[in-house]
């Protein structure tokens, strides 16, 4: 049986042509698959729920309850504002007050201050001459003298005056008995400080007051009626004689001369022996 030549490879040989054709048709059957997946239509794929983006829908969901905060007690409406302006109110004084001076009633002897006295200048005379004395009032301030000297009080009993009228001890009530109440002062048992400082009182200077007026007296010693500003160093050793340094400063700041002093009446009664003002 005479071969048919190819008449797709005329010019090939029997093998060769037999070999092009097998590879001719595998390009046919290759280029036929292609065709068949490019004919294949287009379908959706499905995607899983879970992968899709949630874009589509906004998904809401219920927040818990926000809790309130405790609500504060409403303050008080402020006072309606007025036309009067109030006073500002004065500092608050933090200091501690000091407590007020003891100041004992003036003897009813004592002189009321004149200009003089408020000007700082003395109000009297300043006396040392036991001559210039009445006779009544040195024969008293002699017996006074002379019982202190002795140490015993009693000795004062006999010119102590007693009554209404009688010599002025205190401020307060009178003294039942003036020589217990003088001894009770005394800074000893038996009050003689007490005469101590008597006859110092009666040793010092003195002076006349209100002559010739119905309160007319001699008053031991003048510094009861000198201003303490005025003194000079002699008369401040004479007033050391009855009181300290510091008594001193506290008696210039109160502004009198308040320790012991006697007063005598032109006709020779024992007025007064006090302390105080």
């Amino acid at each position: 049986m005479t071969a048919r030549p190819s008449r797709l490879f005329p010019d090939l040989p029997a093998l060769k042509r037999g070999s092009a054709i097998c590879l001719f048709l595998a390009g046919l059957m290759v280029s036929s698959q292609a065709m068949a997946l490019s004919e294949i239509p287009e379908e959706d794929v499905p995607v899983p729920a879970e992968e899709t983006a949630p874009n589509d829908e906004i998904q809401r969901q219920t927040l818990p309850p926000v809790q309130a905060e405790p609500t504060k007690p409403a303050s008080p409406d402020p006072a309606p504002a007025t036309d009067e302006v109030e006073a500002p109110r004065p500092p608050r004084d933090m200091t501690v007050p000091l407590p007020d001076p003891i100041v004992t009633p003036r003897a009813p002897h004592a002189v009321a201050p004149t200009d003089e006295e408020a000007n700082g200048e003395p109000t009297a005379e300043i006396s040392y001459d036991i001559e210039l004395l009445p006779e009544p009032v040195a024969r008293m301030r002699k017996l006074i003298i002379e019982a202190a000297l002795t140490g015993e009080m009693e000795n004062l009993r006999p010119i102590l005056e007693v009554g209404d009228e009688g010599t002025q001890l205190s401020f307060g009530d009178l003294p039942e008995d003036p020589i217990t109440f003088l001894r009770e002062l005394s800074g000893d048992d038996d009050g003689q400080e007490i005469l101590a400082i008597l006859y110092e009182v009666m040793s010092a200077g003195y002076v006349h007051l209100e002559a010739g007026e119905p309160t007319e007296m001699y008053v031991w010693p003048y510094f009861f009626a000198v201003p303490l500003d005025s003194l000079d160093k002699r008369q401040r050793v004479e007033l050391f004689k009855l009181v300290t340094a510091g008594d001193y400063e506290d008696m210039k700041n109160f502004g009198a001369y308040i320790f012991y002093r006697v007063g005598i009446s032109p006709e020779g009664r024992w007025l007064f022996f006090v302390a105080g003002d």
